[in-house]
């Protein structure tokens, strides 16, 4: 990509990763691991593992993105170290389950949070109402979707430092550390390998600046600071959610619960701060549409410009938005919002991810060997550990998944070869 079509500014690439990362899962997931785990501490020492998976991921792709600043994320990174063929089945992996799918979840998610704080409003039109917007704002011109991004997420992280903030006054730091079962019995179960499996899917989007490399400004500095920068701020955030979440109502209270933010509201607060905890939610989900939106079409227009056949999808609007892509991707997340589809894709998601996501900071140690001379503005900090613990633990996790629900690994397993015979196919065109 031409240097004056590198729009996208540092702040902007950070920005994109806390969006992508602050989604639903924070504030439906830690109810769900109390129950399994039984111990508060346990809880948060798995929000804390996965924000260090997290920055070790972040650290260890910098390096990668810095030294070969292409749009497409994984797509592009697996085909220079690997092979082009595990780069596009990457590519289709991430656009269909990594993408649409978690769009079309977030736009649900919206309309039923802000339904909730204002039942006047339908769910389902509220969520293609979002779609839409999104896919208006980024389709067309960079510059506008890019600040209308900034601001989203500033907004966002304001809301969620108010609620940590108006809440801090009504803790009982006590029930931090209740729990049925002591912490290292609950930390070495079974039980916390599955609910780590849970807060790596809350912490997903911290590579999201990777997918717009080809478009930032100054990506050998820029793309480490974004991506390290913004996962950090994440892992602040979510741990501080989650102690006024555990301090702030009794465990009884949040065992299970699927919206344990409106229940530790209500304790806190008041029944009318369930409500307002709804629509702070709401907000917050627009520019995690957004970010999904703006990073997972870069994967499409990247596909596009290295495959003749798909040579549509890199399409530009005058104003440098990718409209066709940013369409085909309205497009599928709609049916899935319309259909419901997206709740099997979500069942593997983890899995075929985290696969990929493996390969990929295992291409740092890879390109190190097989390139020593390559130019790398970065260098991960903490090589060769820093990587070796990233792919360890996603290894752990996909056999925890596949022992959980073998069903995973056979739709992740059909996903993946999808992805490499339309490679085969697209090549033969």
């Amino acid at each position: 990509m031409r240097e004056h079509e590198r729009r996208i500014k540092g702040r902007t690439a950070a920005f994109l990763v806390v969006a992508s990362m602050v989604g639903t899962g924070v504030f439906t997931t830690s109810g769900l691991l109390l129950e399994q785990l039984g111990s508060a501490p346990a809880v948060l020492l798995a929000w804390v593992l996965g924000g260090v998976l997290a920055l070790t991921g972040a650290l260890s792709y910098a390096e990668l993105v810095a030294a070969l600043p292409r749009n497409g994320g994984e797509y592009q990174l697996l085909s220079e170290v690997y092979h082009p063929s595990i780069g596009f089945s990457s590519g289709v992996v991430s656009f269909v389950v990594g993408f649409s799918a978690p769009v079309a979840a977030s736009a649900i998610a919206f309309g039923s949070y802000l339904h909730a704080a204002w039942p006047a409003v339908p769910a389902t039109p509220a969520a293609l109402g979002l779609i839409v917007a999104m896919c208006a704002i980024h389709g067309v011109r960079v510059g506008v979707g890019s600040d209308a991004q900034d601001a989203l997420t500033a907004f966002k992280i304001l809301l969620i430092v108010g609620f940590v903030v108006a809440g801090a006054g009504s803790l009982h730091t006590e029930r931090l550390a209740l729990g049925t079962r002591p912490l290292l019995d609950a930390s070495l179960s079974p039980a916390f390998a599955v609910a780590l499996i849970y807060v790596t899917f809350s912490y997903s989007g911290w590579n999201a600046a990777t997918y717009v490399a080809g478009e930032l400004e100054n990506p050998g500095r820029s793309l480490p600071i974004a991506l390290i920068s913004g996962t950090a701020v994440v892992t602040v955030l979510y741990l501080a959610v989650n102690v006024v979440f555990l301090a702030g109502a009794p465990p009884e209270a949040l065992r299970g619960v699927v919206e344990v933010g409106a229940v530790a509201a209500e304790h806190m607060l008041g029944q009318r701060a369930g409500q307002i905890l709804s629509a702070i939610i709401a907000l917050g989900l627009v520019s995690t549409v957004g970010a999904l939106i703006m990073t997972g079409t870069r994967v499409l227009d990247a596909m596009g410009r290295d495959h003749g056949p798909l040579a549509a999808l890199a399409r530009r609007a005058t104003g440098g938005g990718p409209f066709v892509a940013v369409g085909l991707q309205g497009v599928l997340a709609t049916i899935m919002v319309l259909t419901s589809s997206f709740d099997a894709l979500l069942g593997y998601i983890g899995f075929t991810l985290s696969i990929f996501a493996a390969l990929t900071v295992l291409g740092v140690i890879v390109l190190r060997v097989r390139q020593p001379d390559l130019e790398r503005p970065y260098r991960t900090w903490g090589y060769p550990v820093t990587p070796i613990v990233f792919v360890g633990g996603m290894l752990w996790m996909i056999v925890w998944s596949i022992a959980a629900e073998w069903t995973v690994a056979v739709a992740g397993a059909v996903t993946i070869g999808a992805g490499l015979a339309l490679w085969l196919v697209i090549r033969r065109g």
